[in-house]
């Protein structure tokens, strides 16, 4: 087992004394940071400020017993604990303020994301892996409160998965678990469900996780009272202590942030209760002060009385250290020894602001040199525009008188030039036009790159491998092949493991998984409680540190507890860190037609327009569900994968090579061939469309039908243009409500591959009501696209061309 931070603390008093000192520094640097962060605010020279003053001692202590390997993750005041584990420099933090978008400068996020939020970088710049045991980790951080929690507690079970799972490469993950999570949430954050979701799921698992709650009396304006059934979040949570020789609950400790030698003991004792126990704790550090209030956004002094303000100054936690170093002497040998006197810690305290102004002048020529840069390669060439153009002229006047130029108003300039010089194509204009385009594709790039993989594990490089069928072959159900092919994936990638409710032991509610806890063990086949914002945590923090997380969520309505999570976090990962982080993570999910407001929703519209970043995948049956699994293995990319509800007990021919066919994503399969009309679907709708096909050919309306198979990516190749060629008609079938999935492959269609100019009727989408589909069969029939419903609409088509072939019914 590896040592902790009790068990290597015999020092020398010398070292002892420059290590105060060397604390008091990176503390009063820390503070001057955020003093000057929020002058640079509210001089206009940055957009939005909010800093982690008050907060310094704490994350001092932190910093100490957190190693390589070791991960973080937090929420946006962190910035002592980053400064003390270079994650961050002082031109780096002024970076991000400044929104600059160079990962050299600003390697968090880009200028992607407001200041204070922070993250290392996990992948090389192919997007391969780094060796995370010899770096000090933090995931990247999101600003939704609490939100950062479900993720932690899959970024401490990976720990737990470590000391038993071992797989090619495993060594750059971990050190045989013996790696901590560390989390940070501001105190009125812990009145959000996933902070208690989170810390129950922990408790219950003995995950080595360590929670720090900054406890400053207020969330916002609104005091501590007024947001939990008690101020007390210790007391609250003392039902959560664990007793003596049990295997559940956690540790918790109190202690005041302004208290070093406490923090010290707490933060050392809390390590080691992770580290040696895997033992969850909770740091309640209690009388927070926070002096420049929330955020540059407005002033605490509006909301906080006198005598809070007054004890504030009086308890600020750099205040009541730079007293104890003053009042500290201790005697050894017989010679009294002191830490510092008052003119070293004034020289200490004057070094430290000159060195952040420092920093932040540089930061801030950095970024004023890459906008010159812009501006004078652009300039130029409109100048040469004025003279044929005085409108042009008159938008060089304008723009000479903006104070702050930022890209933006180059841009403007430059596309402002082009558009009113349009009619005259002149050698002048041409240069202006390439080099607009040269300067856009950079711009593009720095904003909007790698919202999916850029690497060459990205989905739509997996080498189609078509699933292999012979006389040999079985009729089983379809959750046979399923099942079976999971087998084979467990046995192939040792990484890869599953977890959700009732994935266990009984093998999934529809014997997905039958038998494989038993041959596999449940650690990688695993039961979870309810607790579907965790289960989608759990998934991504697992992912974030190498290992292959399947987390199955029981039915697809019940995603929408999951959205946040796959919103805010999954589907931003990569773009968020600038291909900086990644988290290839598969979502199992089971849904569409069934009986029951809960058990029979298609929420498609909602999880495309909300997840965009995560593939979303929707097989037709278990075998391209099987087959998608096998893809998604090789990728490095999140992914959603819905298998048909009412699927598992219909037949299907099992394939000879199980584990290793693979479905290629945004492929489309042309399921039935025909002339007059193009019939699009997916999911379990499919099979309805093909009944109402055969019934089409009955009366004469020959319908192409078309399985799109994966929503995002959608049709790369553009085959369903080239159906439309063909046919002339469209019809989107979806059992979403109307205007949901079926607008969003509407417009990819019409839109993207232009098929419009093909049309020759007004293409029609047929949808669900827009209500839930009640309980019962005539619920469904009712509420979503029958067959009946099909045939009669597409057959209205028919009526409008030739309504003396097709009279009106």
């Amino acid at each position: 087992m590896e040592s902790t931070y009790i068990e290597t603390q015999q020092i020398s008093f010398q070292d002892f004394k420059n290590q105060i000192l060397e604390d008091y520094k990176l503390g009063r640097i820390s503070r001057e940071m955020s003093y000057l962060g929020r002058r640079e605010v509210l001089t206009g020279k940055a957009k939005f400020g909010i800093f982690g003053d008050g907060k310094e001692l704490p994350q001092l202590a932190m910093a100490k017993v957190f190693k390589d390997g070791d991960f973080r993750s937090g929420y946006y005041r962190d910035q002592t604990f980053a400064l003390a584990i270079d994650a961050v420099s002082v031109e780096s933090f002024f970076a991000q303020l400044y929104a600059d978008t160079s990962i050299e400068r600003e390697p968090a996020s880009a200028g992607r994301q407001m200041n204070g939020h922070y993250a290392t970088r996990s992948l090389n710049e192919d997007g391969s892996w780094k060796d995370l045991t010899k770096q000090k980790n933090i995931s990247s951080d999101i600003s939704p409160t609490a939100g950062q929690m479900p993720r932690l507690l899959g970024l401490a079970l990976a720990s737990k998965v470590y000391k038993t799972v071992k797989f090619e490469g495993s060594e750059k993950f971990s050190h045989n678990g013996n790696e901590v999570a560390f989390g940070t949430i501001g105190d009125a954050s812990t009145a959000e469900g996933h902070f208690w979701e989170t810390l129950n799921a922990a408790c219950a698992l003995q995950v080595p996780m360590i929670v720090s709650i900054w406890d400053d009396g207020y969330g916002i304006s609104v005091p501590t009272q007024n947001q939990r059934a008690k101020a007390d979040i210790a007391e609250m949570l003392s039902g959560f202590q664990r007793k003596e020789g049990e295997n559940q609950g956690c540790e918790i400790i109190q202690v005041k942030a302004w208290d070093y030698p406490s923090l010290l003991d707490a933060y050392a004792r809390a390590e080691h209760f992770a580290r040696t126990e895997s033992i969850p704790v909770v740091v309640h550090v209690v009388e927070v002060t926070q002096p420049q209030g929330h955020s540059t956004s407005g002033s605490h002094e509006r909301y906080k009385s006198e005598d809070r303000l007054k004890w504030e100054g009086e308890f600020d936690g750099l205040l009541k250290f730079r007293e104890w170093v003053l009042n500290y002497s201790i005697e050894i040998e017989g010679t009294e020894q002191q830490l510092a006197a008052l003119e070293e810690l004034e020289k200490i305290e004057s070094e430290a602001k000159s060195f952040v102004k420092e920093g932040q002048k540089k930061a801030w020529e950095n970024y004023q040199k890459t906008i010159q840069d812009l501006k004078q390669s652009v300039l130029p060439l409109i100048e040469n525009l004025k003279a044929q153009n005085t409108e042009v002229a008159e938008e060089l006047e304008k723009f000479n008188k903006v104070v702050s130029v930022a890209k933006k108003d180059i841009f403007h300039l430059g596309r402002k030039s082009l558009f009113l010089t349009r009619t005259n194509q002149t050698t002048e204009r041409q240069n202006l036009q390439k080099k607009y385009e040269e300067i856009f594709a950079v711009e593009k790039d720095n904003y909007s790159s790698h919202l999916y993989s850029q690497s060459e594990w990205k989905a739509t490089n997996v080498k189609e491998v078509a699933p292999i069928f012979s006389d040999a072959s079985e009729i089983v159900d379809g959750r046979v092949v399923v099942r079976n092919n999971f087998d084979k994936i467990f046995a192939k990638y040792p990484e890869t493991l599953i977890f959700g409710e009732d994935a266990g032991n009984i093998g999934d509610v529809n014997q997905g998984l039958e038998g494989l806890q038993e041959k596999y063990g449940d650690l990688r086949i695993a039961d979870t409680g309810i607790r579907e914002a965790t289960i989608l945590g759990q998934g991504i923090g697992m992912a974030m540190r190498g290992l292959r997380p399947i987390a199955e969520i029981q039915y697809l309505d019940y995603i929408l507890y999951c959205l946040q999570g796959m919103s805010d976090d999954l589907a931003t990962v990569q773009y968020r860190t600038r291909g900086g982080q990644k988290a290839p993570l598969i979502i199992r999910t089971r849904g569409h037609r069934l009986e029951g407001i809960w058990h029979s929703g298609s929420p498609m519209a909602g999880i495309l327009n909300l997840s965009k970043g995560i593939l979303v995948l929707v097989p037709r049956n278990l075998t391209i569900a099987a087959g998608f699994y096998n893809t998604m293995l090789q990728t490095d990319e999140p992914a959603l994968i819905i298998e048909c509800l009412n699927g598992y007990r219909l037949k299907e021919k099992q394939p000879d090579n199980l584990g290793e066919f693979t479905i290629p994503v945004g492929k489309i399969e042309v399921t039935k061939e025909g002339s007059d009309v193009t019939l699009v679907t997916y999911g379990s709708t499919w099979r309805l469309v093909m009944e109402a096909a055969a019934e089409l050919e009955k009366i004469g309306i020959s319908a192409e039908v078309i399985d799109i198979q994966s929503l995002i990516p959608l049709d790369l190749s553009h085959e369903i243009s080239e159906s439309l060629k063909k046919t002339n008609r469209l019809v989107i079938i979806d059992e979403d409500v109307e205007g949901g999935a079926s607008a969003f492959i509407l417009q990819q269609i019409l839109e993207k591959q232009k098929a419009f100019r093909y049309l020759d009727s007004d293409p029609l989408t047929i949808s669900a009501e827009n209500h839930r589909p009640p309980y019962g069969s005539d619920g469904d029939y009712f509420s979503k696209p029958s067959v009946d419903d099909m045939v009669e609409k597409v057959y209205a088509l028919f009526t409008e061309v030739n309504p003396t072939k097709f009279p009106k019914i």
